[in-house]
């Protein structure tokens, strides 16, 4: 199992006696992650305001706006700046919206809250993972010895499969998408521009990333959740997808197409699920056989 510590390690989840601060999480690729990003416009009224390796979404209507994801809890500051760059308000935020409650993605949302006032909104196992502020038993990531801890979320409302929720003429579909977490969720909903709209889906991480003691496979009473994963894959794989941006932007080569755009053609469009999939996929059977072995 040498091959999924040095995974582990990779994506930055060996963390240093630091993360005993829950405002301030130190690991591997804390600072790397939390590098500064300008904010770009996507599509239509779908902005990007995380940092330069974790993602944020910003959607918005004249009726107010909706912010997905807050990245650990040192990228509050930087989202927020980067929503009042592109010329809105943090105070205008209605809804943050959570793909999983893992510390690099729900870290900041707390303090976004608090800011903006926002009603936070995640799946049944999100919710709670965000009000206690710690990943529970089933979370592959889970660590009993030392658990990470992140800032607690308040007023935390738990959503359904398919359930949508409305703000102006913007209607956002919770898809749960559950594999790298029990409680991920993917969200999709349609930006227009010049007379066009197209499908966005905001895709939650496919990677089986875990603690060195951990089985998707099950055993040690844990059950085994591979054909589980592999119906969220196909899931991802199948959706309407005209735009494409995941938790980690580099798993969608968003600044790659931010760099391929231009005044008159947008990088962006074109798709991407069922490629995400695909080498979602690839990865995921190579654990599994190893898990196997």
């Amino acid at each position: 199992m040498k091959k999924l510590a040095a995974a582990t390690a990779a994506l930055g989840l060996s963390l240093s006696a630091g993360a005993a601060d829950p405002d301030h999480i130190h690991c591997n690729s804390c600072e790397s992650w939390n590098a500064a990003q300008q904010p770009f416009k996507v599509v239509g009224n779908t902005y990007y305001v995380g940092t330069k390796e974790l993602s944020a979404m910003l959607v918005t209507t004249p009726k107010g706006h909706v912010l997905l994801d807050g990245a650990l809890p040192q990228s509050a500051a930087q989202i927020a700046a980067n929503i009042k760059a592109l010329g809105f308000r943090i105070e205008d935020v209605k809804y943050i919206l959570n793909s999983h409650a893992h510390w690099d993605h729900a870290g900041g949302i707390s303090k976004l809250q608090k800011a903006s006032g926002a009603t936070v909104l995640a799946s049944e196992s999100g919710a709670r993972v965000m009000r206690a502020g710690t990943v529970e038993q089933d979370d592959p990531q889970y660590d009993a010895k030392e658990p990470v801890h992140f800032p607690k979320v308040a007023n935390v409302r738990a959503v359904k499969d398919n359930e949508v929720i409305r703000i102006g003429d913007v209607a956002i579909t919770a898809l749960m998408t559950p594999g790298h977490t029990p409680g991920s969720t993917s969200w999709t909903w349609k930006a227009c521009e010049a007379g066009k709209c197209y499908d966005v889906v905001y895709a939650d991480s496919l990677t089986a990333v875990s603690m060195d003691d951990f089985r998707f496979t099950g055993g040690a009473g844990k059950p085994d959740i591979t054909d589980s994963f592999r119906s969220t894959i196909a899931r991802v794989g199948k959706l309407q997808c005209d735009v494409i941006v995941s938790t980690h932007p580099g798993f969608t080569d968003t600044l790659k197409k931010l760099a391929a755009t231009t005044p008159s053609h947008n990088a962006f469009l074109g798709g991407g699920c069922a490629e995400y999939a695909a080498s979602s996929l690839k990865r995921f059977e190579e654990r599994i056989a190893n898990e196997r072995r």
